[in-house]
């Protein structure tokens, strides 16, 4: 059934043949038997043989009596039997689809848990938790990682002028062309609002970085139809790399978002966290991370500090 719980058995095949075959068949033998026994021949010289011969067919039909309600009791037992099989399947059967949907249904809620709900990408905390496993595998000198963070340049326009389920569409084929773009064994999560991040953990040389980061602008950057309209979006990424960019979760993403705010203010398509200037004001909403970034209430300035 799957790979924790076993199939259920196969269900008994009854014997073809009903109780009242068996029972015609021995009546007819014994029937048979019966005609066969020679009649009882008064005359002296035969009686004897006669006689014996009478008696066999007899014991013969005696025997047959006896199989056949051996027979007749050993069947009533099968079919007891079989009965009381059938069920205990039907119960196994039962409680292994119980079973089988208790655990569909933690594998859904540990899904949902874990990844964004509108793109089906990891979300924030299942990101977090990868980046913090994988800075732990590669040890003190975490040279083979490098985060990009992602932010789509002018998302708040298409929310406002086209409303948000046309911006939730937007989000969510842009979300499946970023999976197409990473490479086995990479990982791309959402972190909110229009916002997205990569853990890379093989090309990692500048050079490389390089030629990622072109590779997912040109995907996102692709014209896009939803209903009647048609989009052309444009991100900007930002990209930093271990160590020396950072040792630990919290810096690696700052830095990176940092890099993605250069590469925006520039309108540079994407930039490295060296090339930051050492001290920058950075605008930084208050609160849960929202796609608006220039301006606005709820806005306050953050001094930015190259970390690492």
């Amino acid at each position: 059934m799957n790979d924790l719980f076993p199939a259920a058995p196969r269900p008994l095949v009854c014997d073809p043949e009903p109780m009242g075959f068996w029972d015609d068949l021995f009546n007819a033998v014994k029937f048979r038997l019966r005609q066969l026994a020679p009649p009882v021949d008064p005359a002296p010289s035969t009686m004897e043989a006669v006689v014996w011969s009478r008696s066999s067919f007899l014991e013969c039909v005696d025997a047959l009596d006896r199989l056949q309600a051996a027979v007749a009791q050993q069947r009533h037992q099968r079919h007891a039997l079989e009965r009381d099989v059938c069920s205990a399947q039907d119960a196994l059967a039962k409680a292994l689809h119980e079973l089988v949907g208790t655990r569909a249904g933690e594998q859904r809620a540990r899904h949902l848990a874990l990844h964004d709900s509108l793109t089906s990408l990891p979300n924030r905390e299942h990101f977090r938790t990868r980046l913090e496993h994988a800075l732990g595998e590669a040890g003190p000198k975490a040279e083979s990682l490098a985060v990009l963070y992602l932010d789509l340049d002018g998302f708040k326009r298409v929310n406002d002028e086209h409303g948000h389920e046309v911006g939730d569409e937007l989000l969510r084929i842009v979300a499946s062309r970023l999976t197409r773009a990473v490479r086995k064994g990479d990982m791309v999560g959402r972190l909110g609002g229009d916002e997205f991040a990569f853990l890379l953990s093989t090309a990692t040389t500048r050079q490389q970085l390089h030629h990622v980061a072109i590779k997912l602008s040109d995907a996102v950057s692709a014209p896009l139809q939803i209903g009647e309209q048609s989009f052309t979006i444009r991100p900007s990424i930002g990209i930093a790399r271990s160590p020396t960019d950072g040792r630990s979760t919290a810096v690696l993403l700052r830095n990176a978002d940092a890099a993605m705010y250069h590469a925006k203010r520039l309108g540079m398509g994407y930039a490295f966290f060296d090339e930051v200037p050492d001290s920058v004001t950075h605008i930084r909403p208050m609160g849960p991370p929202r796609p608006q970034r220039l301006g606005g209430p709820g806005l306050r300035q953050v001094p930015l500090e190259r970390l690492g």
